[in-house]
């Protein structure tokens, strides 16, 4: 299912439902068929993003200088060497939280520039 994100000022974007849902779960809003982001809310939801993408980034970070660590560690459990490299390697491919996350970022800011809203709207509650 996609879900339509209309600006009032800044134009449209479509995202699907199970990225919006991580994103909407983020900034605390309920994943309704329609809604509203109004101008006050803006400012908490950006930065609801911006913290969610910097911990996601500290994490993968730290799984890297965990998984270089020990990597010549030969006393190593290795099904925990197994499962450590197995988390880091998840991390490392695919996308990334805030590649999913930086063109509703950019909406809500050039939306907020402007003292605008944004409505949201999906073909049932997502």
């Amino acid at each position: 299912m996609l879900i339509k994100l209309t600006s009032n000022t800044s134009g449209e974007m479509i995202m699907l439902a199970e990225h919006a849902h991580r994103l909407f779960h983020i900034i605390g809003k309920e994943c309704t068929a329609r809604g509203v982001f109004i101008a006050e809310q803006l400012p908490e939801a950006i930065e609801k993003l911006h913290r969610a993408v910097n911990d996601e980034k500290h994490a993968l970070l730290e799984a890297e200088r965990r998984a270089r660590a020990n990597h010549d560690d030969e006393d190593e459990d290795p099904e925990e060497k197994a499962a450590r490299e197995e988390e880091y390697m998840a991390g490392r491919i695919g996308v990334h939280l805030g590649q999913r996350a930086q063109p509703l970022i950019n909406l809500m800011e050039w939306t907020h520039k402007e003292g605008g809203f944004i409505l949201w709207e999906a073909a049932k509650d997502f």
